[in-house]
């Protein structure tokens, strides 16, 4: 993997000065990458803010407008350094998916909005076990598959695995593309530490997870489902089988933690003072009645029946209403 990183910058020529190397950028990663979305920052395509010996923030434009994915990469401590520069530059950027320490920040030094975009939910692997009756569902997604002669095995090598997605996607609401940034994509250049788990029915791949990788201090302290598809026929459950396999997996390695990702639009109805109280009223209104751009209620069951501690997240904004934010970054997701 050492080779891969080398390439890849060797491919992207000389350092500049000011600026990380790709392998820079992954030893803060490996520091520093304790966000769900750190791992998704050196997806392709992705612009980089770099402060040396600090770390490094991700972004990308649109219609020329910047939108941060995630926490900055860096230690909690540096946060206020890297975005007092990096807003230094970038005084009109939009912030998403940031937990509240970075909202903080930015509402207290610039005055912008913090307001919920969505939750996040995290899995104590220590105390994680299938039973109790608000599991059943999972333990019933688990027993059908294991009737039904389903199989999950951990494997790195491509299994069928272009097929079940394109299939995948022509059941989703948004067909045109597989969805960026707030996802990375599934081809990635960058690798290291990735997990692949298939499930097999007859001895066919039938649906798969990508696991990324969440560090702190140059350990993996959790993973999280980035990348989930099934075969159509398999509508219920076999993300529930696959990820209790993964989960017994990663529980047998000691790995404290198990991420769910985010919840997009599951909100909470308080509003805090540094929220857009028009902009959080709208978005509990796209999440009653959205579902036709994109299924929010279902993922929001299904990831709740793991039963994780949920905590929020947040998009940080300028304007009270960034309706023209809003609308490029989902042409810059691929949502519309």
């Amino acid at each position: 993997m050492t080779d891969q990183i080398l390439t890849l910058d060797r491919l992207a020529g000389q350092q500049e000065e000011g600026r990380l190397t790709f392998s820079q950028r992954v030893d803060y990663l490996k520091q520093h990458g304790a966000h769900s979305q750190s791992f998704s920052t050196l997806q392709p395509h992705m612009d980089y803010f770099d402060l040396p010996g600090v770390g490094y923030i991700a972004y990308m434009r649109k219609w020329g407008m910047t939108f941060v994915l995630s926490d900055p990469v860096a230690a909690p401590e540096h946060f206020e350094l890297i975005i007092e520069q990096f807003h230094a530059r970038h005084p009109n950027a939009s912030y998403i998916q940031v937990s509240k320490p970075v909202v903080d920040i930015l509402h207290r030094r610039y005055g912008l909005y913090g307001t919920q975009f969505g939750s996040e939910s995290r899995i104590d692997l220590q105390k994680w076990s299938l039973k109790g009756k608000k599991k059943q569902t999972i333990r019933t997604a688990v027993n059908q598959a294991e009737r039904n002669g389903v199989t999950v095995m951990e494997r790195f090598s491509d299994d069928h695995t272009r097929e079940i997605s394109e299939a995948w996607i022509r059941t989703r609401k948004v067909k045109s593309n597989e969805i960026r940034f707030l996802i990375r994509p599934m081809e990635m250049d960058y690798r290291e530490n990735e997990r692949h788990f298939y499930a097999y029915e007859n001895g066919k791949a039938v649906g798969f997870i990508y696991f990324d990788p969440i560090y702190r201090n140059n350990r993996i302290i959790s993973y999280v489902p980035n990348i989930s598809r099934a075969n159509a026929a398999f509508r219920q459950g076999l993300f529930y089988t696959l990820m209790a396999h993964a989960m017994e997996v990663f529980q047998s390695e000691g790995v404290p933690y198990l991420d769910l990702g985010l919840i997009p639009l599951s909100l909470d109805k308080t509003a805090e003072p540094q929220e857009a109280k028009l902009l959080k009223k709208i978005l509990h209104g796209l999440y009653a009645r959205g579902n036709f751009l994109y299924n929010f209620k279902g993922l929001e069951f299904t990831k709740s029946r793991f039963r994780g501690e949920s905590f929020k997240t947040y998009c940080c904004h300028q304007r009270v209403l960034p309706t023209l934010e809003f609308l490029a970054m989902l042409k810059l997701t691929r949502v519309v």
